[in-house]
C-alpha cells in the first residue's frame, strides 16, 4: 500500500469547521418550498467571479419569470479535492442537501451508487432542449442503470500552452507543434538552459492537485502510449481495470523525468493544492512558465471582469496538441471531462430545481456560459453558431481536439482509481519511490479499490 501523508492539524480542523458550518446552515433545501438552493464551486481566487456572475444573472431571470420564487446561491470555495468532500457531506442529509448541485462528471457515478442523486428522466422526457445535447455529453451523466442524473453544462479538452516570448529567448519556434514526448522534454530542457528564472514545464501531479493531476497530468500521457484504439485504463471487454502496464510505467517515467531533471516547478509548489490557481493567475501572465499541460478553460480567468484581465493572452501564448508517446497514430491526445448540474436525492424542491436548470440551459444562456467559462459546447445548436466559434481565441483549436479526445471510465470505482494514480505520481515526483515501486503500489491500491476486478496487459 502507498504510505499516505498524515493530514496536518490545521487541515483537519478546517474540515471539521467546514462540516460544522454546512450542518449549521440548518433548515435544509426544503425548508422553504418557494426557494431553490443552488450549490456551486466557487473559485479559490477571489478575483475570479465567472460562475458567480453567470448564476447571479440566471437567478435574476428565474425570479422575474417565476414571481414569488426565490433563488439562494450557496457557494463552496475550495480546491477540487476539498470541494468533492464538502459536497458529499452536504448530500448525506436533508438538513444540508441543496436543491441543485454542481457535479464533476468523474464523481457522478460514485454519487449515483451512494444514492445521493435523483434520476432526471421524467423531467427530460418533457424537455425539448435535451434533444440538442450531444450523445457523448449525455453519456457522461448516465448511471450504470441507464438513467440520467445530470445535465452537462459543457465539456473540455486539454493541450499544451506555451509562452511565445520564452520560446523566442530559448530559440524555439513560435509555431511549435511537438510530435513526440521527447520533443516536449527537449523543449523544456532547452528552456532550462537558455531562459533562467522560468519554470520550463508544468505537469500537475500528486494528491493535493487531485483530479488535475490525474487528467491534465497522467492521463494525457497514459492515453498517448497506445494507438488510441483501446482504453489503457479500463478494459471494456472484460469489464476490468488494467493493472500497471508498460504504458502506465512510461507515463510515470515522464513525470519522474520532469521533476528529477528539475524541468518542472519546485516539488513544494507542485504539491500545493492551490498551484493551479497560481499557474493561471501568476505564472502564465507574468511570463514565468514556458510550457503548461492544461485545459481549454484557462482564458476564463483572463476575460474582462475576471479580476485577472489579460486581453493579450492570445498574442502571448501559443497552443499545441499533446503528442502521442512516439508520434504514433492518431498523433495527438486529449482528455475530456466536464461538469453537470444534478438534483440531490434529499433535495426538498426538485421540481423547482429542474425549472432553474431549464432557465440556465436555454440556447442563449448556454452559449453565454460556454464563452464566459471558456468551455466547449455540448449543444449542437450552439456548436453550429458562428458567433460561438468566433467568440474567443482558442475555441476552434480546443473544439477540434474533440475528434481525438478520450473520456475517463465513468464507473463508481473511478474516484478511488484516480486517487491511486495521484499517489503513484506523488511517489515518483518526490523521489520517494522508483517507477517500479510506484507501479506496484498502484496495482495493490487498484485491487483494493475495485474489489480485485483487475487484469494485467
Amino acid at each position: 500500500m502507498l504510505v499516505r501523508p498524515k493530514a496536518s492539524l490545521p487541515a483537519v480542523l478546517a474540515l471539521a469547521v467546514a462540516a460544522g458550518t454546512l450542518t449549521a446552515c440548518g433548515g435544509g433545501a426544503g425548508s422553504d418550498p418557494d426557494t431553490v438552493k443552488v450549490s456551486f464551486k466557487q473559485s479559490t481566487d477571489n478575483s475570479v467571479k465567472v460562475m458567480d456572475t453567470f448564476l447571479a444573472d440566471i437567478k435574476k431571470q428565474f425570479e422575474k419569470a417565476n414571481p414569488g420564487k426565490k433563488v439562494e446561491l450557496v457557494p463552496i470555495k475550495a480546491p477540487d479535492s476539498e470541494y468533492y468532500t464538502k459536497l458529499q457531506q452536504m448530500l448525506r442529509s436533508p438538513k444540508t442537501a441543496p436543491d441543485l448541485v454542481y457535479e464533476d462528471t468523474f464523481l457522478i457515478n460514485s454519487d449515483i451508487t451512494s444514492g445521493y442523486l435523483t434520476p432526471l428522466d421524467p423531467y427530460l422526457a418533457e424537455w425539448q432542449d435535451w434533444n440538442q445535447f450531444i450523445d457523448t455529453a449525455k453519456a457522461a451523466a448516465r448511471g450504470e442503470d441507464g438513467k440520467t442524473y445530470g445535465i452537462p453544462d459543457g465539456t473540455d479538452t486539454r493541450g499544451l500552452w506555451f509562452d511565445k516570448a520564452v520560446f523566442e529567448k530559448a530559440g524555439l519556434p513560435a509555431d511549435w507543434q511537438p510530435k513526440t514526448w521527447d520533443d516536449v522534454l527537449e523543449a523544456a530542457r532547452t528552456i532550462k538552459r537558455k531562459v533562467p528564472g522560468v519554470t520550463p514545464l508544468n505537469v500537475y501531479t500528486g494528491k493535493p492537485a487531485g483530479e488535475a493531476a490525474t487528467m491534465q497530468g497522467f492521463q494525457m500521457l497514459l492515453y498517448g502510449t497506445n494507438d488510441g484504439t483501446a482504453d489503457p485504463l479500463y478494459d471494456e471487454q472484460s469489464k476490468k481495470w488494467i493493472a500497471g502496464s508498460e504504458g502506465f510505467k512510461d507515463a510515470l517515467t515522464f513525470v519522474e523525468t520532469v521533476y528529477k531533471e528539475k524541468l518542472g516547478p519546485d516539488v513544494a509548489d507542485a504539491l500545493d493544492p492551490n498551484f493551479a490557481t497560481r499557474v493561471r493567475g501568476e505564472l502564465l501572465p507574468e511570463g514565468r512558465l514556458g510550457i503548461n499541460l492544461d485545459g481549454s478553460w484557462l482564458p476564463q480567468d483572463w476575460l474582462e471582469g475576471s479580476g485577472h484581465e489579460w486581453p493579450e493572452w492570445s498574442d502571448k501564448l501559443g497552443l499545441a496538441a499533446m503528442p502521442t508517446q512516439n508520434g504514433q497514430a492518431p498523433g495527438k491526445v486529449s482528455m475530456s471531462g466536464g461538469w453537470t448540474w444534478a438534483i440531490p436525492a434529499k433535495a426538498g424542491n426538485p421540481d423547482l430545481a429542474f425549472e432553474f436548470i431549464k432557465t440556465m440551459q436555454t440556447k442563449t444562456n448556454a452559449q453565454k456560459w460556454y464563452v464566459a467559462n471558456s468551455g466547449i459546447a455540448v449543444r449542437e445548436d450552439v456548436a453550429a453558431d458562428p458567433a460561438y466559434v468566433e467568440a474567443q481565441p482558442g475555441i476552434k483549436f480546443f473544439t477540434d481536439l474533440v475528434a481525438t479526445t478520450h473520456y475517463r471510465p465513468a464507473f463508481p470505482a473511478y474516484p478511488k482509481v484516480s486517487t491511486a494514480i495521484q499517489e503513484a505520481m506523488e511517489g515518483v515526483t518526490t523521489g520517494e519511490m522508483s517507477v517500479e515501486e510506484a507501479a506496484k503500489a498502484y496495482d495493490e491500491e487498484l485491487r483494493s479499490a475495485t474489489d480485485d476486478q483487475v487484469i494485467r496487459k
